[in-house]
């Protein structure tokens, strides 16, 4: 009898919600995707795994939005950290991300930083942007845990008043490429859309059952691709009389930047200034940071 085949799950986000504890969650796992917007760059091994958490957590907060065309934008900006900036955004399964780093100092903080080195003074800002509505709700908390997880956990908890457990985790297959796992729970006290949740944890006792079995999940067991993401929460919620699981949102990567949307951004700019950022040859080029592609624009080319 032939051998079956391995199961690879990766490069998905699935739903779930746990009706009877007011609770719903995400659980994404990314591969392929992952390595194809790190390869852009090629970090150094603490930057690479903070931008996978990164991207891992964009992942999970981008997938409650219900508007396809909606987006969902993660923003580390810091004062006397490593890393000057970070950005990350995910938009219809599409993810992109890139961040800023000083790599003197990098290498003088050791193989394994602090969140505090790498941000120092750092704020977190989330902004979730509803292409239909045109609303757009932004929330800005200071990255003093210690780690990501926990500062999106304060702006659930601060900004929302949604008692949240996130879990981030990477790890590295024997190819050696990175792959990156994340849980992320909340509690819904009126449902799906929640109501007002300023005092939910104490007037919700079975928050805290949920948060207790979702903290028991490792990291080994999130970035393990052979392990299918439904079985995961199969695991931790086994007990429950009804799970109701989400279809799945396949994940890409995803950079909207083409030599068209870069001239038509030009196309704004004054014609003395473009002048000026053009070469001999009349030619502007312009990096895109996140994909780390160089698109020469030729000024001729440039209709105002």
């Amino acid at each position: 009898m032939a051998d079956t085949p391995p199961i690879s799950d990766l490069d998905r986000v699935v739903g779930f919600a746990i009706p009877a504890r007011h609770a719903r969650g995400r659980i994404v796992r990314v591969g392929p995707v992952l390595e194809q917007i790190l390869n852009a760059h090629a970090y150094p091994k603490p930057v690479e795994a903070l931008l996978a958490e990164a991207l891992t957590l964009t992942a999970l907060l981008g997938a409650l939005l219900k508007d396809a065309r909606g987006q969902l934008t993660l923003q580390a900006q810091t004062r006397g950290g490593i890393v000057s900036l970070l950005v990350c955004d995910y938009r219809d399964g599409e993810l992109r991300g890139y961040l800023q780093f000083d790599a003197d100092r990098l290498v003088e903080a050791g193989e394994a930083p602090s969140l505090f080195a790498l941000f120092g003074t750092g704020y977190l800002a989330i902004t979730f942007d509803q292409a239909t509505s045109g609303e757009r709700y932004q929330g800005i908390v200071p990255l003093d845990g210690a780690s990501l997880a926990e500062a999106a956990e304060r702006y659930f908890d601060q900004s929302e008043q949604i008692p949240s457990l996130i879990r981030l985790g990477t790890n590295h297959g024997a190819d050696g490429k990175c792959i990156a796992g994340g849980l992320f729970l909340q509690h819904m006290p009126e449902g799906e859309d929640g109501g007002e949740r300023l005092h939910a944890r104490d007037q919700h006792s079975e928050w805290e059952h949920v948060e207790a079995l979702g903290a028991t999940m490792g990291v080994d067991e999130l970035a393990d691709p052979a392990v299918p993401l439904e079985e995961l929460v199969w695991r931790l919620f086994n007990e429950e009389d009804e799970v109701r699981v989400l279809a799945a949102t396949p994940l890409a990567k995803g950079c909207r930047c083409d030599a068209d949307y870069i001239a038509g951004v030009l196309a704004k700019f004054a014609p003395e200034d473009r002048a000026e950022m053009a070469d001999s040859d009349g030619v502007i080029s312009v990096d895109c940071a996140f994909c780390s592609t160089k698109f020469p624009v030729p000024v001729s080319g440039i209709v105002s």
